[in-house]
């Protein structure tokens, strides 16, 4: 009975562990409009950071300043692999698409409205 139950929680271990990689469970549909903050990026960040980052928090991102200077620690922080102390949001992710918004609002030049 002892064996069985290795050998099933052996099993329930690897089938549960997740090969594929970022690139290929990410949603990378192209985004063919230009990406501004108060439409798509504000959301992203008020639903995913404010918990952590509100009005007062050592690093906020309450604002539009707030998160264009973050920017690049954004996005690093954000792709960054399940698992490792830094990844946010923590204790969660961003999907694919959200994390596709925020780098293509970056290289549409961060605008804001």
């Amino acid at each position: 009975m002892k064996n069985l139950f290795y050998i099933l929680s052996g099993f329930v271990f690897l089938i549960s562990c997740e090969s594929r990689t970022y690139e290929e469970i990410s949603d990378n549909t192209p985004i063919t409009e230009v990406v501004k903050y108060n439409t798509a990026v504000k959301t992203i960040i008020d639903n995913n950071c404010i918990g952590c980052h509100g009005a007062g928090s050592f690093k906020p991102l309450t604002t539009y300043n707030d998160v264009k200077t973050n920017i690049d620690a954004i996005i690093e922080r954000i792709q960054k692999q399940n698992g490792d102390p830094l990844k946010m949001p923590q204790g969660g992710s961003l999907s694919g698409s959200q994390i596709n918004v925020i780098v293509t609002w970056k290289a549409d030049g961060l605008l804001e409205n």
